[in-house]
């Protein structure tokens, strides 16, 4: 290789440009030839805006000559040298190598010995060549077509240029020579025929490479660079050292216009194009530096509301399905990182910033940073005068935490950690903080830096809950509660969220405010957390009450949610209805409507509550009022079959079933009227019903939902031509007595169907 890092600029600028072999001399016309004479095409590039894949390897037909240069076309045009052996070639990254190494190739014939990459044609023979020319010989590929000959041209073409960028780049000596090397492997690249990953992808590795072997450039270096490969950027993903290089950048010089002009297009695609970070973690790194480094702008959060208002895109609806879960990736991993350190102090493991230094043991751990968890400013609890004193306060210490609790005295604390009250051992934070009953009042003081990455990423996540089209999606991401314990415990966060809560619990959808709830039974949700004695409650149950109402008011009004309150929240509920909450009245006035409560004191310690107020008074005399009529209904007597007239309404079926008792009715047909899913609450107050016919009505899910918790007896139900979907039909799974389920013209599908065929193997 004669090519040194100081010219290679000028070699390919003359490589490209020089003067092709002359034509066979016009003088030596006795000469006789056995074909016509040979021409070299002077277009190297695809006039014709062709394009090409990048080849790495294929069948061909290879002639080698080895001759005096002066001598080639005579050698060329000659009819005794013309024999071709069949190669398949493989192009590595250094030389062009055949699958049978004999013949003609029985060497690898390397990038660096090729001076010149020609194509060649013949007048009178339609034989379509390229001709590499090397130290005293030249090797001719013959292809079948000419496609193929300019897409064997334009590979080798490439894999030549791209090794001799490779060896230069890796040995600087002159930044302002490798500074035009760069500029004009990237103008290579995106003028390349080639349509190929790897044509932009390679120009960046080398690239990063090079950054990575050279850490000790200047800062206006760094920018020139990162300028200089920014057209290759537009299409491309940064490769991980990149990334890295990215991020240093944004660290030390936030406020360089590299960072708004080249890097915010750079990281709008990978949210928009991005499927998944965990291949390249890196990725979501460098989009969390970036918004950092946007946050530390002069308008601060200004700049990343900005940000995240042209990711959504100004119409009503985000055209890109991904830079949502990208976004909230980004903000978890942020928010996880500001306690890091300390989730993995718990089982003495190296956090990931340690593995990427290298620090894998103990003694390598870094010193500890101040983190401190915080008592509440009023005592927690104030210890009996003939108990006695408490131990001074534990500390745990991690590599960047020092927690200071309280440590409680109490039998029940000393049963969680498995030994004595007052022993040795120190306290777990997690247990702590289930065991404390006044866990919302600690508070955690993170380090300047960490607290300003988690209020940056929880501002963020308040933005995206503004936006209605994500807030479905966005609910569903965050309904596993994808926080550690610590954040949780955090009051700042904790407060920031809350605003996030509010709006999935004031939000109408039934998708959206069903994520309150717990993903499965068994694991908390949104809903436990912020309610009264939650780890998240500081209003004293305002957003717990604002919860309950959103869920009461959608398809939630159910027995398997009311028993679930009265086991887990009925104390906040009394506390909230004393005070005076209309929802928490509702709620205690339907516990004893749907006798969800079986204690005689409990039932009378609610019914003091509800006559402690106005309103509940008021809800107390209606639900009486509302019993004595559903006596009167349920008392024995009255027909066994009833039909509604056709067009009859909810209304007209509540009249009807006030006038007189129906204790007796075991057959009603509703087909054909206007009934809907509110006719439920009628229908569920009918102890012996048996047989229900809802053909053709607008009975949905809500109201079937209702009807499989209360009508235990019934047996026959018709729901054809109902608006009712699977949501709905899998409810009818608990009703064990029903034998017979009309569910034709239906939503229902096969796989719906399936399920109760198994689910219900009676019914028919």
């Amino acid at each position: 290789n004669r090519l040194s890092s100081s010219s290679v600029g000028g070699f390919y600028q003359c490589e490209e440009s020089k003067p092709l072999l002359g034509e066979m001399s016009e003088g030596n016309n006795n000469t006789k030839l056995g074909a016509g004479p040979c021409k070299r095409s002077l277009h190297h590039c695809s006039s014709s805006g062709m394009r090409y894949k990048l080849l790495h390897e294929g069948d061909i037909q290879v002639c080698v000559v080895k001759h005096p240069r002066t001598f080639l076309s005579k050698i060329l045009t000659s009819k005794f040298l013309r024999r071709w052996e069949p190669h398949h070639l493989t192009l590595t990254d250094s030389s062009l190598t055949s699958a049978t190494p004999t013949g003609y190739m029985e060497t690898s014939l390397s990038y660096s010995s090729i001076e010149d990459l020609q194509l060649l044609s013949w007048d009178n023979a339609p034989k379509y060549c390229v001709q590499l020319s090397f130290p005293g010989g030249t090797v001719l590929l013959q292809a079948a077509n000419s496609y193929l000959r300019d897409q064997w041209f334009h590979s080798l073409q490439w894999k030549k240029k791209i090794y001799k960028y490779r060896k230069v780049l890796n040995n600087p000596s002159r930044w302002d020579v490798v500074l035009k090397e760069i500029r004009a492997l990237v103008d290579m690249a995106l003028t390349s025929p080639l349509q190929d990953e790897s044509i932009h992808q390679a120009p960046l590795h080398i690239i990063s490479t090079l950054l990575a072997e050279n850490s000790n450039l200047s800062t206006q270096d760094h920018e020139n660079i990162i300028v200089a490969i920014a057209p290759l950027l537009e299409n491309n993903h940064p490769p991980p050292d990149l990334c890295e290089f990215f991020c240093k950048h944004c660290r030390e010089r936030p406020r360089s216009m590299v960072v708004i002009e080249v890097f915010t297009p750079v990281v709008q695609r990978i949210l928009k194009h991005n499927m998944d970070f965990g291949k390249c973690p890196r990725l979501r790194l460098f989009t969390q530096e970036y918004i950092l480094a946007l946050n530390e702008l002069n308008a601060g959060m200004e700049v990343v509301k900005k940000f995240v208002h042209s990711m959504h895109g100004p119409t009503g609806q985000c055209p890109h399905p991904r830079v949502l879960p990208n976004l909230v990736a980004v903000c978890l991993a942020a928010i996880y990182s500001c306690y890091e350190e300390f989730i993995n102090s718990r089982d003495n493991s190296p956090s990931l910033k340690e593995i990427r230094n290298g620090c894998q043991q103990q003694n390598d751990r870094k010193p500890p940073m101040p983190l401190r968890l915080l008592p509440p400013s009023i005592p927690i609890s104030s210890p009996a005068p003939s108990l006695p004193l408490s131990p001074p306060p534990s500390i745990v210490n991690s590599s960047e935490i020092l927690v200071e609790l309280e440590r409680n005295n109490n039998s029940a604390n000393a049963k969680r950690k498995g030994g004595p009250a007052g022993g040795d051992s120190e306290p777990n934070l997690i247990d702590c903080l289930l065991v404390s009953p006044a866990v919302n009042m600690l508070s955690i003081q993170l380090p300047a830096q960490a607290d300003r990455v988690l209020g940056c990423f929880a501002l963020i996540l308040k933005m995206l809950s503004d936006y209605d089209d994500w807030r479905p999606a966005l609910a569903s991401l965050l309904q596993p509660i994808p926080f550690p314990k610590e954040a949780l415990a955090h009051a700042k966060f904790t407060k920031e969220l809350k605003y996030v809560i509010q709006r999935f619990a004031e939000d109408p959808r039934q998708e959206v405010h069903s994520c309150l709830l717990s993903v499965r039974s068994g694991k908390d949700g949104w809903f436990q957390l912020y309610s009264p004695g939650g780890v998240a409650c500081d209003d004293d149950g305002e957003l717990f009450a604002s919860m309950v109402h959103i869920l009461m008011g959608s398809c939630y009004k159910t027995k398997k949610f009311l028993l679930s309150l009265a086991e887990n929240k009925l104390g906040p509920c009394m506390l909230l209805a004393l005070r005076g909450n209309q929802t928490m009245v509702e709620i205690l006035c339907l516990m004893l409507e749907y006798n969800i409560i079986e204690n005689k004191d409990t039932q009378l310690q609610i019914i003091s509550t509800l006559e402690s107020t106005q309103v509940g008074l008021r809800m107390y005399e209606q639900l009486c009022d509302r019993q004595r009529e559903l006596k009167e209904l349920q008392r024995k007597g009255g027909p066994t079959r009833l039909t509604l007239p056709s067009k009859s309404t909810d209304a007209d079926l509540a009249r009807l079933l006030s006038s007189g008792s129906f204790g007796n009715l075991e057959n009603l047909s509703l087909a054909f009227t206007n009934v809907t899913s509110a006719c439920a609450e009628q229908l569920i107050k009918l102890p012996s019903l048996k047989q229900l016919n809802l053909w053709s009505t607008q009975f949905g899910d809500a109201g079937l939902r209702l009807l499989s918790e209360h009508l235990a007896c019934l047996q026959v139900l018709n729901l054809c031509e109902t608006p009712v979907t699977d949501a709905g039909l899998l409810a009818l799974s608990s009703m064990k007595s029903l034998c017979s389920l009309n569910m034709n013209s239906t939503k229902l599908t096969a796989d719906t169907y399936e399920d109760l065929k198994v689910k219900t193997p009676t019914v028919h």
